[in-house]
């Protein structure tokens, strides 16, 4: 390559060449001596678990998107400082009203919850949407695009949008997101969106982090069939035939009356509280208000009657019981022992030598001996003797 200053022309290029050859490469800030964008930004601070307090509680949305960041990281070294956060935090939580959302992608649960959350906003609430993405089981990444399908609402100052990944495990799901649900609380909003995919298990995650569920559906894609085949709709307070307007109003009439006729039939989720369905348009807004009429409704049934605070403890304990879980699932996958182990059975079973149910029995077995050897070292460790 030849050189000019500032610019390099390829090889290939002519000498003498005129303008109708155009490509050339501008000299790289490395080679200019110029300072990179990185190296021209100050480093970022590292915050205590003080100062994340101090910024959340003052409504710092920046320190709050760092906090979250922190609670999300699987770093062993971020672990202590976000549960030291969290411990920090619990006594300015649990006063918001916890309201989860699912359904089939193309039900509009996006373009509702910007609905919704913009008119709350009007109204004088503080909002935030937890977005739980399902992360992909081959790339392990997620898309996250929520804040983009909820331009307006996240131009709001009122509002917080959080797009999270699940990690693809049930346990992702549940740590990562209970805890951002506290991080936005303890920050002043007084109303919580969870949002989530009708994928897997994630809708009964999800029922268990929040106070009222609500399942957004559509017409003409096989709702009613799924309705018969119950499912989601056996956990939902309420059912919401999005889209009702236009030439599809009449539709999603019908069949908000057909998922009424359906939930007649089923065990309420909510004791106390009896399921409906209702239609809305997110488009126009038509039947927002009277959708949050009936959230408003329901948070003060269950408020009288005494489930609203048995359901709060009830996730508390699910909450610890999913964190003890996930822990040992961390240990078990750590455990290079137990690996070895894994990987010589599952050799001897596909090559006929081992039945799955005795294949089972040893994995079982090399796991108990592993955890037993591992809880005794802990205790050697916490006496301060040496373990043999």
């Amino acid at each position: 390559m030849s050189t000019d200053n500032n610019i390099y022309q390829p090889n290939w290029q002519p000498k003498d060449a005129g303008s109708e050859f155009a490509c050339f490469v501008t000299r790289g800030v490395k080679d200019t001596g110029a300072p990179t964008a990185a190296a021209a930004q100050p480093a970022r601070r590292n915050l205590s678990i003080d100062d994340y307090a101090e910024g959340i509680l003052s409504g710092d949305r920046m320190i709050l998107s760092r906090a979250i960041t922190l609670i999300e990281s699987n770093a062993p070294k971020h672990f202590e400082q976000a549960q030291g956060l969290i411990q920090k935090l619990l006594p300015y939580t649990g006063k918001s009203m916890r309201i989860g959302i699912t359904g089939v992608p193309g039900a509009g649960k996006s373009t509702f919850i910007e609905a919704l959350g913009t008119w709350l906003c009007e109204h004088g609430h503080r909002v935030a949407v937890l977005a739980v993405d399902p992360s992909s089981t081959v790339t392990k990444g997620s898309v996250l695009g929520d804040k983009t399908r909820m331009e307006k609402l996240s131009r709001d100052k009122r509002a917080f949008i959080r797009p999270s990944p699940s990690g693809g495990t049930l346990g992702g799901v549940t740590r990562k997101s209970r805890e951002t649900l506290l991080l936005v609380e303890a920050a002043g909003y007084d109303v919580v969106l969870v949002e989530t995919v009708g994928v897997g298990q994630s809708e009964t995650t999800v029922r268990n982090m929040v106070d009222y569920f609500l399942m957004v559906a559509l017409t003409g894609a096989g709702d009613d069939l799924q309705g018969i085949k119950k499912g989601i709709m056996e956990i939902a307070d309420s059912i919401l035939v999005n889209k009702a307007d236009g030439d599809n109003k009449l539709k999603a009439l019908s069949a908000r009356a057909d998922f009424d006729m359906m939930l007649h039939y089923l065990r309420p989720a909510t004791e106390g509280w009896t399921s409906r369905a209702y239609t809305c348009s997110s488009l126009t807004g038509e039947g927002i208000p009277e959708m949050w009429d009936v959230v408003e409704e329901f948070f003060k049934t269950v408020r009288g009657n005494g489930v609203f605070e048995k359901r709060r403890k009830e996730q508390v304990l699910k909450w610890v019981n999913d964190m003890a879980q996930e822990h040992l699932e961390n240990l078990v996958n750590a455990n290079q022992a137990i690996a070895a182990a894994k990987l010589r059975i599952e050799a001897e079973v596909t090559a006929g030598k081992l039945p799955p149910t005795q294949a089972a029995k040893e994995i079982i077995d090399v796991m108990e001996h592993e955890l037993f050897q591992a809880g005794k070292q802990a205790k050697a460790a916490q006496s301060g003797k040496s373990f043999t």
